[in-house]
């Protein structure tokens, strides 16, 4: 059996402060141009400070998401892994909870997210907003 591997590293900034950005426009551009059938997609953060989550954009969950990790993982002193700006070591426990990657079925050529999915990168990490992410296609 034979198939198809295409990957693509594409680099975004996120900014100063913690950020939800959707990356699925990204997504679907690179499995259209390498004209992916049917597969999966596969999304990775090579960073020790950033993950991708599968959630509803626009309607405040991508905003609910980056509370509920202030809340959970506070930017402040508790941390052992201590450089970097105030609170820099809960950036490094982050991907402990929102995975550095994820995989999604591609059919037809397109992703199969819910209707109100997105795949987002997360990243908390103020120190450092330039990211690279790792698109992989795996497929017909």
């Amino acid at each position: 059996m034979s198939g198809v591997f295409h990957t693509l590293t594409v680099e975004l900034t996120t900014g100063t402060k913690a950020a939800a950005r959707d990356i699925s426009g990204e997504c679907e551009s690179f499995l259209r141009e390498h004209g992916a059938n049917n597969g999966l997609l596969n999304v990775f953060v090579p960073h020790a400070t950033a993950g991708l989550a599968i959630i509803e954009t626009g309607a405040g969950s991508d905003t609910d998401l980056l509370a509920a990790i202030d809340h959970l993982l506070p930017r402040d002193d508790r941390w052992r892994h201590s450089h970097g700006s105030p609170g820099h070591g809960r950036d490094h426990v982050l991907p402990g909870f929102v995975a550095p990657y994820a995989t999604v079925p591609v059919v037809s050529g397109a992703l199969t997210l819910g209707t109100w999915q997105s795949i987002v990168l997360i990243d908390t990490n103020v120190d450092n907003p330039r990211r690279q992410v790792r698109l992989t296609f795996l497929g017909a």
